[in-house]
């Protein structure tokens, strides 16, 4: 069986303008036709026209991938991909948030799976657990079913879709552009952004690039983390392990604190303790394996968590490294612009900290930065260039930037841009935390923008200062009518943060806007907004 193709269409939905090459044009577009339901090789029609017949199934073969979306559980995920070839099942099972970490877009990764060009199952950093169980499971389904029941091997990506629309710079091209060949950054510092009385710990952390190391707005920046050796240690001495023994040209310690994730719990452990236990105990490590919850805490359990139900384990250090997942890099979305501060990086990076019983754990990369990094030291790094995040070629064209919390990053970075550049085109910005005392990031530096006209206008929403909780999406509602008028002058819109709720909402707040200040019915409204995305004036970077 050979992976679905979508046949070019003759509208081009993806401008000539946007940062990918001719056979990444042709295959975007194809997508976007199939997602919003045009006709391969039809005129182009008004979005309120074809939004008339919103419920019609596509004309096309491949409906695009009904289930990319990241707020979408993940069993309506895979029933929308039930029946469909194993890449685009693998696709399903993806995160649906197209961040890059894994080196491919989810689509890319998955093909990359099914084709065999790739062995490694665990790279879905913000999939997880759920993740990679499922694409464990699809491959094993695969590779067991007779050969009557399945069909041919599947073909290996499309140039297109193998690799991150990155134009020049791919991976082979230059060193510090992939993961598989990162370069050494060198930190400077890390300043937090908070007041007095937040409940938040946000830093501004400064990293001066190697030569030949540059970067856009609307890149990431991947960080390749260590884990905190008190958390090692920890893990050694439930063990009993000796920390110096040696693994691979490295002490045991070392290994944990380098190489490998301590968070979560991956089920081979639970699979190996269940061999070297009896009783209740093996029974309980083959219920966590199987993706069960005997303790009640499963989603909570890391390593050292996890061995705190077996005690008294002693498992060979090098079968416990075998069961152990390889420590991912963090993507940071970069929060300046290369014209603002040449052979500099700035990210803006919440500290990940939270209780669970008597233990404080710990973000390993955001705590790493804040705790453990001293000014001078270097740190393995790459850019991850942005795939459909980016400024508008034209200077221009109006721009509406939806960011809140750390969200606010890559829009910080186009304003330096836009401000760099002399860029012409009114940019409205709205920004959200909890105190507006507090929680305020880079304040003067927005407020400095507005009066020298770079940013238009600047809307903030508050959910923790008094009288009712209001967030981002609530401003564009009650801005509504103007927001819609921006949108009718051609303005672009991005948003960046959390995908699942965030994300989510502003995606309902802009077909509500549509349709009560477009004169929309429902249907209309969703496929207006959904063809403001084919056209690349809709781009989202959440996580």
């Amino acid at each position: 069986m050979t992976a679905p193709t979508r046949p070019p269409v003759a509208y081009p939905l993806i401008p000539e303008t946007a940062p990918f090459d001719a056979a990444q044009r042709a295959w975007l577009n194809g997508f976007f036709a199939g997602l919003i339901g045009f006709d391969a090789g039809t005129a182009p029609v008004d979005p309120r026209a074809a939004a008339a017949d919103a419920s019609a199934p596509p004309a096309t073969a491949d409906d695009g991938a009904p289930w990319h979306d990241p707020a979408m559980p993940m069993d309506e995920r895979m029933g929308l991909a039930e029946g469909r070839p194993l890449p685009r099942r693998l696709m399903a099972a993806m995160a649906q948030q197209d961040c890059g970490q894994c080196g491919y877009l989810c689509e890319s990764y998955a093909e990359a799976l099914a084709a065999g060009t790739e062995t490694k199952p665990n790279l879905c950093q913000p999939g997880g657990k759920d993740t990679l169980r499922m694409v464990k499971r699809l491959m094993e389904e695969a590779a067991s079913a007779p050969p009557s029941a399945g069909a041919s091997p599947a073909p290996a990506p499309s140039p297109a879709a193998s690799a991150l629309p990155s134009g020049a710079d791919t991976p082979a091209a230059r060193p510090g552009y992939a993961r598989d060949c990162p370069v050494e950054a060198t930190f400077v510092s890390a300043t937090r952004l908070n007041g007095r009385g937040s409940a938040k710990e946000t830093l501004h952390v400064v990293w001066r690039l190697p030569e030949g190391l540059d970067y856009r707005p609307g890149d990431s920046f991947g960080v390749f983390p260590r884990n905190d050796p008190a958390l090692a240690d920890a893990i050694l001495d439930r063990l009993g392990l000796p920390a110096d023994f040696p693994v691979a040209g490295k002490s045991l310690r070392a290994a944990l604190i380098e190489d490998y994730a301590l968070a979560p719990a991956p089920d081979m452990l639970f699979q190996l303790i269940s061999y070297i236990t009896g009783g209740d105990k093996r029974a309980n490590a083959k219920a966590l394996a199987a993706g069960g919850d005997p303790f009640g805490d499963a989603e909570s359990l890391d390593v050292l968590a996890a061995l705190d139900h077996f005690p008294g384990i002693r498992p060979d250090p090098e079968a416990l490294l075998e069961c152990l997942e390889p420590l991912q890099p963090r993507l940071y979305s970069i929060s300046s612009s290369p014209n603002a501060a040449p052979g500099e990086l700035t990210l803006t990076v919440d500290v990940v900290r939270y209780a669970i019983g008597e233990r404080t754990r710990l973000g390993v990369a955001s705590t790493g930065i804040a705790d453990r990094l001293a000014p001078g030291d270097t740190v393995k790094v790459f850019v991850s260039r942005a795939h459909g995040f980016a400024l508008p070629a034209d200077g221009a064209t109006p721009i509406v930037m939806i960011g809140p919390g750390t969200g606010i990053a890559p829009f910080r970075a186009f304003l330096q841009e836009r401000l760099a550049t002399r860029a012409t085109g009114p940019a409205w910005l709205f920004y959200g935390h909890q105190k507006e005392t507090c929680d305020f990031f880079y304040r003067e530096e927005f407020e400095g923008l507005l009066a020298q006209g770079t940013l238009t206008r600047l809307s903030t929403a508050w959910s923790r200062d008094a009288g009712p909780k209001t967030y981002v999406q609530d401003r564009m509602r009650e801005a509504g009518a103007e927001l819609w008028s921006w949108l009718e002058r051609g303005a672009h819109v991005y948003v960046c943060g959390d995908a699942k709720r965030m994300a989510a909402d502003v995606d309902k707040a802009l077909v509500e806007i549509a349709a009560t200040h477009g004169g929309l019915d429902p249907a209309a409204a969703k496929a207006r907004v959904a063809a403001l995305a084919a056209a690349g004036r809709y781009q989202r970077d959440v996580y």
